[in-house]
């Protein structure tokens, strides 16, 4: 994963100024390894724990495969969890992670590393009120610059360390939409049988947006710490 320091972070390094950013950036100085050995770091914002990572296990915690399916007639088609890759490009995974549909993330045998979970919504409006309210939070969760995000990348500052990204979506009948534009991750929280909530962030926005997507579409996933 790539970190970006901002400009007065450069600035800094370079006068020897020393600048204390929020407490919401202090870094947790340990990571977290799923069942594939993927190792993520971690972030603190205010009394939680996120990955500073997007999720790209290809098992469940138990070790049992979680289906890669590549072709849009299959993904569509699907009740059951599964994977792919951002425009179905393997080295995507390496900066954006993996892309889930709902089904994946709900299934008994648990997505993330033991320990964590899946937020809720509610998880995230925490975090957004922690950050000043979803108006606001986030430019303060997205990484900065245009390397990955398309420009203006409206009032990304990352100050949390959380290094959202773009990696857009797969739509429920296979297409990949948004790519370079939005954010999307999936919560646990259902709205009903068809649907459930996802946060989102932008390239032309500071806010953190809520609504919901079918299950069969794929997202981005971040776990939190913490059980039940």
């Amino acid at each position: 994963m790539k970190f970006h320091l901002s400009s007065a972070l450069v600035a800094a390094a370079v006068t020897g100024i020393i600048i204390y950013l929020p407490c919401c950036n202090k870094q947790d100085e340990t990571t977290v390894t799923d069942i594939d050995d993927n190792v993520y770091h971690t972030v603190i914002i205010g009394n939680q724990v996120w990955m500073a990572e997007n999720l790209k296990t290809t098992h469940y915690r138990n070790g049992d495969t979680v289906a890669n399916v590549v072709d849009s007639k299959d993904w569509d088609e699907l009740f059951c969890g599964a994977w792919c890759d951002i425009n179905n490009h393997s080295p995507n995974a390496d900066v954006f992670g993996h892309l889930y549909n709902w089904y994946a993330l709900n299934d008994p045998r648990g997505l993330c590393p033991v320990g964590w979970r899946i937020p809720t919504d509610d998880d995230w409006t925490i975090m957004a009120e922690f950050l000043g309210g979803e108006q606001v939070s986030g430019g303060k969760l997205k990484e900065t610059d245009t390397l990955y995000w398309h420009s203006p990348n409206t009032g990304a500052t990352n100050v949390t360390g959380f290094s959202g990204l773009p990696g857009g979506s797969r739509q429920k009948d296979g297409p990949f939409w948004y790519f370079g534009y939005y954010g999307l991750w999936w919560t646990s929280t259902e709205e009903n049988s068809e649907f459930a909530f996802y946060r989102s962030m932008s390239y032309d926005n500071t806010a953190l947006f809520s609504n919901h997507f079918r299950k069969n579409c794929g997202l981005a996933v971040r776990c939190i710490k913490g059980n039940f």
